[in-house]
């Protein structure tokens, strides 16, 4: 997918960090599309192209589909020619303005021989992978950030550690004259939420499985998983917006099943009245707001348009 050129913009712009094609689907689809429906620029940094994802759509290997009765090698390629279309119909459903991909080769599974790749994300040298995200900020002027949380336990995917390995350096440097000259005029970026797995939600959407399907997916083993909800200080109210994840996560069609209860037991409708809510973390600000204890409910709360601090 080609990076897009455009001018830098002094509107409101949210920029998100993703490690795959499909995470932008799976971690905030609602909220990037509501911003967007309010007029604000939204940039996508996918840092790898997904090449070492697993068909996980069943429908595939169907008579008639494209992974029908296909060698081990030709399923390769082709999840390499489709999972680039798979991210562009996802990025237009949920309303990105701009795909920029960062270059890396997906790295595996944590300890999967992929790791050693040289020309694979998790190889990348740290200075190199921030320089580039740093080149997208600078050119974008985003006030907020979007990218992975510091505690990966739950998934550690060496990709996913490595998005939140980048995302701090690069919203220090980004700022910073000192740091990659040669990559455009510095800009401060002014917010960095992270992603977070809220145990609330989990407990909803359990919940509301059992009453809608009279079964759940979840086991014990989700609900074992450390709670970190007073972690949480933003709450986007996306009710409107769920579409946005379920139709981006139909879109990547090689890496989700359409009849997955895990992502699809409840409709949009129900989901909306079992949990409305995106949940954020904001890890570092630069902007002066005034204590509370109540949730934001805004990204944008308290930065400053056009200016980069």
């Amino acid at each position: 997918m080609p990076v897009v050129d455009a001018e830098p913009t002094e509107a409101l712009c949210v920029l998100t960090v993703h490690a795959h094609p499909d995470d932008e689907a799976s971690k905030g689809a609602p909220t990037i599309a509501k911003y967007h429906a309010a007029g604000v620029h939204t940039v996508l940094v996918c840092c790898t192209g997904g090449e070492e994802g697993d068909l996980q759509n069943p429908r595939l290997r169907e008579p008639g589909q494209p992974f029908h009765d296909v060698t081990p090698e030709r399923e390769k390629q082709l999840m390499a020619e489709l999972r680039p279309h798979e991210l562009a119909r996802s990025a237009e459903i949920i309303g990105y303005d701009e795909v920029v991909m960062l270059g890396y080769r997906d790295s595996g599974m944590l300890d999967s021989e992929p790791n050693n790749n040289p020309d694979c994300f998790h190889m990348a040298p740290l200075d190199e992978a921030v320089g580039r995200l740093v080149a997208v900020i600078r050119r974008t002027r985003p006030q907020v950030i979007i990218t992975y949380g510091d505690d990966q336990s739950g998934y550690p995917h060496p990709d996913h550690v490595k998005v939140h390995d980048i995302s701090g350096p690069a919203f220090e440097r980004a700022g910073d004259p000192a740091w990659y000259p040669e990559l455009g005029a510095p800009w401060q970026v002014q917010k960095m939420y992270y992603t977070i797995w809220s145990k609330a939600r989990l407990i909803a959407v359990h919940e509301g499985l059992l009453h809608h399907r009279g079964e759940s997916p979840f086991d014990d083993g989700w609900f074992d998983r450390p709670d970190n909800d007073h972690r949480i200080t933003t709450r986007i109210d996306v009710a409107d917006f769920l579409w946005a994840r379920s139709g981006a996560l139909r879109a990547h069609a090689t890496q989700v099943d359409a009849d997955e209860p895990f992502w699809f037991g409840l409709s949009d409708e129900q989901l909306a009245e079992i949990y409305p809510w995106e949940d954020w973390v904001l890890a570092r600000s630069l902007v002066d707001t005034p204590a509370t204890d109540q949730h934001e409910n805004d990204i944008f709360f308290g930065v400053q348009v056009g200016v980069s601090r």
